[in-house]
């Protein structure tokens, strides 16, 4: 008879893997976070995801950066914040700060004694 193995995983996941992983013949256990436990979660989900897509090979960084996308997606919702907003957020900091297009690299500064 084969023994159970059980991987403690401790995250956020899309709402569709437990349904992925219940069909292949594996059990999830979930939960359902609270508001308060949501945005943590979320923030450590950004973390991780931009890792992996810092750690891609340029054929997957484009799957990953639909992940980050779709965490962006969730958590801007969870703050109340508009699409919209950070758009307008964004733009007046372009405009203010510039983006980077110019893909400038900043060595170092030097204050004048």
């Amino acid at each position: 008879m084969p023994q159970e193995q059980t991987i403690v995983h401790g995250k956020l996941v899309r709402d569709r893997i437990p349904e992925i992983i219940e069909a292949s013949g594996r059990r999830a256990t979930v939960r359902v976070l609270t508001e308060a436990e949501l945005i943590p979660a979320l923030m450590a989900k950004l973390a991780e995801e931009t890792e992996e897509l810092r750690r891609a090979e340029p054929d997957h960084r484009l799957e990953e950066l639909a992940d980050i996308h779709e965490v962006l997606a969730a958590l801007t919702e969870a703050l109340g914040i508009s699409d919209e907003q950070v758009q307008e957020a964004a733009a007046h900091k372009r405009a203010e700060r510039g983006g980077f297009s110019h893909r400038l690299w900043l060595d170092e500064v030097t204050s004048a004694e």
